[in-house]
């Protein structure tokens, strides 16, 4: 969902890194921007000056495309020291797309939460050549429409592996209230959660830097959604939960690195819109709900915008993640329709 205000947040670089080339952000923290497939076409990545070698912060896909990009940053910005480490902040494919490459090829150690090292290396270990019944099936709960339905049923689904590469057995694992020395500085680590489990974010204790990740972003909030592997899941509670839980650590000088858009200070502000977008989207949707509505129905009150067919599987997951929320708290009732479809209605 879009931010309702950028009022209050300050952008120190109005423009990204070109592809290769890299702004340093901060003494010795290195800010770069590869490309990505779909319509959100970026992700951050961050190097940090260990003195003899970099510590790199998430890697992008795993294409011939972003390992070009890489090989130029390699000869250029980051030229002369090896990447010794490669950070992982959560488990998304453009996140840890590329870390097994830089395990095998440049002989990095791979850092991140043992929960992302497990989802990463099931999920590219678990390659399928057609969408699983129960996948089907999840869809078909969540309100997918015939034909995109029967094009999942007979199309080669999207699999990890098609963009992530393989993780060999071995990481260091961090944990909630851990620190780190990165960059000259030492970073407290603590964990987000809801648009990924057991999100890694860092908290700079010699200056005024967040490496935030996906878990804080300036002018979009990250898709929270419900998925197959967890259909009874309920990511809006943890997202609320861990979004409050960070809040009181946020100051108004800290600035904050995220996967997604530019660098911003002004996080107190940014933690409150975060936290108040969805409790606004749930009172929007039981306002919606004094008839039943699929998690389609709900497209338009939830995002305020028409959604098109790039941003329809994200947006599905998402309106069943709010729905779900209120169902599992009481607030609504959830039936099964003829066709299979969860139907909801305000208590």
């Amino acid at each position: 969902m879009k931010d309702q205000a950028r009022a209050g947040l300050h952008y120190p670089h109005e423009a990204p890194p070109e592809p290769g080339a890299a702004i340093e952000i901060a003494a010795g923290v290195l800010w770069m921007r590869l490309p990505l497939p779909m319509k959100l076409d970026h992700v951050n990545v961050y190097a940090l000056d260990d003195g003899d070698s970099w510590t790199i912060i998430d890697t992008g896909f795993a294409t011939k495309t972003t390992k070009a990009i890489w090989q130029r940053l390699l000869d250029g910005p980051l030229a002369g020291k090896p990447v010794g480490r490669v950070v992982v902040t959560h488990h998304h494919p453009d996140h840890i797309g590329l870390a097994g490459w830089f395990q095998t090829q440049h002989g990095a150690e791979l850092v991140t939460t043992r929960t992302a090292w497990l989802m990463g290396r099931m999920l590219t270990l678990d390659e399928q050549t057609a969408s699983t019944p129960e996948t089907l099936d999840f869809y078909r709960k969540a309100g997918m429409d015939a034909a995109r339905l029967h094009a999942r049923a007979t199309e080669r689904p999207f699999n990890f592996a098609d963009v992530v590469a393989a993780l060999p057995v071995g990481y260091t694992r961090i944990q909630q209230g851990q620190s780190i020395t990165m960059g000259g500085r030492r970073w407290d680590i603590h964990m987000g959660n809801g648009h990924a489990p057991e999100h890694a974010t860092f908290w700079s204790q010699d200056d005024a830097l967040v490496i935030a990740g996906d878990q804080i972003l300036p002018s979009i909030s990250p898709n929270i959604g419900v998925y197959p592997t967890e259909p009874m899941a309920d990511p809006i509670s943890e997202w609320l939960e861990a979004c409050e839980r960070l809040a009181p650590m946020a100051r108004e000088d800290h600035l904050v690195l995220g996967g997604h858009k530019l660098p911003f200070t002004g996080l107190p502000l940014r933690m409150q819109h975060l936290i108040d977008n969805h409790h606004s989207a749930l009172a929007r949707l039981l306002e919606t709900l004094d008839s039943p509505k699929t998690a389609p129905d709900c497209f338009g009150t939830l995002f305020k915008r028409t959604i098109g067919d790039a941003e329809y599987g994200l947006a599905l997951v998402e309106s069943l993640a709010h729905l779900s929320h209120l169902y599992l708290h009481g607030q609504a009732t959830r039936h099964t329709r003829s066709d299979g479809a969860w139907v909801f209605a305000a208590k």
